[in-house]
Parts: C-alpha cells; sequence; structure tokens
C-alpha cells in the first residue's frame, strides 16, 4: 500500500487531505467527526475580532448551482458551483479556548491535527489572535488574506483586501511571524493579478507556506426573476474553479518556492491528484463536504490510495509536482513537437448526416469529396484537435504528419474524385452542395 504521509512546514501529515477553513470547521463536534473519518488536519472557522463578520455568518446564505447556473435541488452533479455569503467563526475568538485545547487533544490522539486561522481589524488583533491558537497548543495558523466578504463591509480592511497588496500582505506576515514560533501559512485571493509576486512578498515576510485560493467573487443572476442570486455578489467555488486555481498553484511551485496547501475545487480524490501532481504539499477540502458531508471524506483517502497502488507510485513524493515539472516553460517548447493531423474512421463516421467536424474546423483542412467520405488535408492540418473532441461517434484520431504527408497536402484521397472549389480563398469546407449541419450535436437544446 502506497504511503500517504507528507511534511507540511516541518509538521508530519498521516496523508495530504485537510479539511479548510469553513462552516464545517465552526463547531468542535464537526471538526472531530473530520478526525474520525480520516482528516490529517482541519483548520478552524477563521477566528476574529470584527463583530460584523460573526454576525454575518450568522446570516449565511447558499445556492448550489449546476453549468447552467440553475439551483440545484438533490443530487449535486461533479461539476457544480458553489455560491455563498458566509463571514468567519459566529463565536469570538477567545471564547474558543476551552474547546481549541479540548478538539486539539482529539486530533493528536488520531495522528492528526486542529490548525488554527486568523482574520483581524488591525495588526494587533492578528498578532493577539494567533498568540491564543499557539497558546492553545496548535501547531500552525493560517492567516486568511483571501476572504472576499470583509470588502464589502463599510470600515472594515482584512480578507482579500490585504490579499490584494503586497506591501500589506508583507507588513502583516512580518508582524505575525514574530509574534509566535509556530508556523504561518497565508491563504491567497483569486481575486487580484499579482498572485506570485504576493507569494513572494509573505515569503520574505517569513511565512512558512501559502495556500493557493480562497474563493473568487462572483455574481450570479436568476433570469426568471431579474433579480440576483443572494441579493448580490458572493462567493463562488465549486469543481469549476480547479484549472484556475492550479495555475496559481503551478505559477508559485515554478517561481517562488514555498510550501503550497492546495484548495478551491476538489470533489474527490482525482482532484487531489491533480494538485500534489501540480505541486501542492498537501490539499485542502472544502465546499464538496458541505453538500456531501463528512461520510464523503473517506471517498477522497481510500480514492487517493487506491489511485496510487494502480498506478505504482511508492508515496506522495513520487508524484509531487511531477505535471508542473513536465510543462513548458514557454510556448515555443511545444512549438516544437511533430506536427499532427486528424485521420477519420470511416466505418464509424456518420457524414453526410453528421458533419460536425467540417463545420468546426477553422483551418478548412476537412472535406467532403463526392461520395461523401470526409478528407483530411495535411498541408492545412495543423493538429488542434478540435475536430476530435467536437466528433459524437469518437471517428477521429490523430496521427503523426510525414514530410510526403504535407507535401502531398491531402490524405489517402484520389486525384479524380476531389475536386477543388473555385472559390475565394480556395475553401475547402464548401466544395459540394451535399454537406449538412444537421448532426444532433449542432440541433438546438
Amino acid at each position: 500500500m502506497a504511503d500517504l504521509k507528507v511534511d507540511f512546514c516541518g509538521v508530519p501529515f498521516k496523508n495530504p487531505v485537510v479539511i479548510a477553513s469553513l462552516e464545517t470547521t465552526n463547531s468542535p463536534d464537526l471538526m472531530k467527526q473530520a478526525f474520525d473519518y480520516g482528516a490529517s488536519g482541519a483548520i478552524i472557522k477563521t477566528l476574529t475580532d470584527i463583530d460584523d463578520m460573526a454576525v454575518l455568518t450568522m446570516n449565511s446564505k447558499y445556492a448550489i448551482m449546476n453549468d447552467r447556473g440553475d439551483i440545484i435541488k438533490g443530487k449535486v452533479p461533479r461539476d457544480f458551483k458553489f455560491y455563498s455569503r458566509s463571514g468567519y467563526s459566529s463565536t469570538y475568538y477567545k471564547d474558543w479556548v476551552p474547546y481549541l485545547k479540548e478538539v486539539g487533544a482529539y486530533a493528536r490522539e488520531r495522528d492528526a491535527h486542529l490548525i488554527g486561522s486568523a482574520g483581524a481589524k488591525d495588526v494587533d488583533g492578528w498578532k493577539d489572535i494567533c498568540r491564543t491558537i499557539e497558546d492553545c497548543g496548535l501547531p500552525m495558523v493560517e492567516l486568511n488574506f483571501g476572504c472576499p466578504h470583509p470588502a464589502l463591509m463599510p470600515g472594515v480592511h482584512g480578507g482579500s483586501m490585504i490579499g490584494q497588496d503586497p506591501e500589506v500582505a508583507f507588513n502583516v506576515t512580518q508582524a505575525v511571524c514574530e509574534a509566535v514560533d509556530i508556523p504561518v501559512v497565508i491563504k491567497l485571493t483569486p481575486d487580484q493579478s499579482k498572485p506570485v509576486e504576493i507569494a513572494k512578498a509573505v515569503k520574505d515576510a517569513g511565512a512558512a507556506a501559502v495556500t493557493a485560493t480562497n474563493r473568487y467573487t462572483g455574481f450570479a443572476v436568476d433570469i426568471d426573476t431579474a433579480q440576483p442570486r443572494l441579493g448580490g455578489t458572493a462567493g463562488i467555488g465549486g469543481t469549476w474553479t480547479k484549472p484556475l486555481s492550479l495555475r496559481y498553484v503551478h505559477n508559485i511551485y515554478k517561481q517562488v518556492g514555498i510550501p503550497i496547501a492546495g484548495s478551491n475545487g476538489v470533489f474527490d480524490h482525482r482532484d487531489v491528484v491533480e494538485f500534489i501532481m501540480t505541486g501542492a504539499d498537501i490539499v485542502e477540502v472544502g465546499s464538496v463536504l458541505m453538500i456531501k458531508g463528512m461520510k464523503w471524506l473517506p471517498n477522497i483517502i481510500r480514492g487517493l490510495e487506491r489511485f496510487m497502488d494502480e498506478h505504482g507510485y511508492a508515496d506522495i513524493k513520487s508524484i509531487y509536482g511531477i505535471a508542473s515539472d513536465a510543462a513548458a516553460t514557454d510556448y515555443s517548447d511545444q512549438f516544437a513537437k511533430d506536427r499532427i493531423h486528424a485521420k477519420v474512421n470511416a466505418e464509424t463516421c456518420q457524414n453526410p448526416t453528421c458533419n460536425v467536424c467540417i463545420q468546426m474546423c477553422f483551418y478548412e483542412a476537412l472535406s467532403q469529396d463526392p461520395a461523401g467520405k470526409i478528407n483530411v488535408h495535411t498541408d492545412k492540418c495543423i493538429g488542434c484537435e478540435l475536430c476530435l473532441d467536437v466528433c459524437p461517434f469518437d471517428s477521429i484520431s490523430m496521427g503523426e504528419t510525414t514530410d510526403d504527408q504535407f507535401a502531398d497536402g491531402y490524405f489517402k484521397i484520389e486525384d479524380d474524385i476531389y475536386e477543388p472549389a473555385d472559390v475565394k480563398f480556395g475553401t475547402n469546407r464548401n466544395n459540394n452542395d451535399t454537406i449538412e449541419a444537421n448532426s444532433p450535436q449542432m440541433a438546438a437544446e
């Protein structure tokens, strides 16, 4: 069986699956459930001295949406959007002290960790909350520079407002790092254009790691009522964000050299694997637990174990960063790859009743001859693979283009059958009048 243990900021974790700071960690009992179900860590819902952020949590609103933007009722698909308005912990941070000690001990008994989270109204508040977390015996603290909601509160400067300013992020991080001895992790906001610069700033200030990333700020509309969902802007996460979150992880992994907690976009073990292969040391799981419950955790952990064993990976180190390491440093690396072209399986192709590939080939590399056969023009096909993606019958594959095939200009077309179109630009898409746009994939919903 694969070894799932990881080291994060000098703290050993039995597996890379950690519960993110959210509603499921706003309760001692729920955090205990997380440890019972196998989580190696749980980050408490952000402790704060901002009264309005605590009040906001008691007035939380949630909407789970599908890929059309409709509210989901019943079974939630893998590709979901979690639209929410919530604040920090609903309990004042000093009132958490006995529970931090209790749950922290409960976690240690199960070879796991309770991790602190802080979000304050000023530097003194940041330091005091973090000292409180350290005094309760927690092994590290995450500073919430990512929450989008403080920006919507008059007179409150925190969350993503700090995470958007390298200088402010540096100053707050430095103050906290000087005030405590436990590792400090900075949770980044995606609502900014300088993730690498912010990550470098907090690293220089003493941060041990960063979390990439918190939720985005979104705006959703109910077109039937012409009203905004949840009354206006709100935080948005869910699996649809994963490629965006991975971009942050990839860039920071390649350019900063600091440990990373991946977050925002996890549904199951496959997403955990993607984050680790991109360069995340641990992976925070959040929204999916709010719609499936803590009982979903074992599926993620067992799925990760099974994946590692099936693919012959001995430990987490075997997959750490391997996708980012294989990524092209710039597009010129990809341009140097061998030229490829589309190949059409005439036995399964449903042309002319379907000609989606012809309609979607914007390089005019596909055409239909009078016999109804789709032909590939190898001098025009650039191997973009769009035709492969849109073919509803899996009748297209890609193959390497030889010099002879490229010079010929077309592949396996008899000269006496094909006649080039006599039109401007020499287009091949409309070289006869038998082409029809009646594919089921082209039909209106």
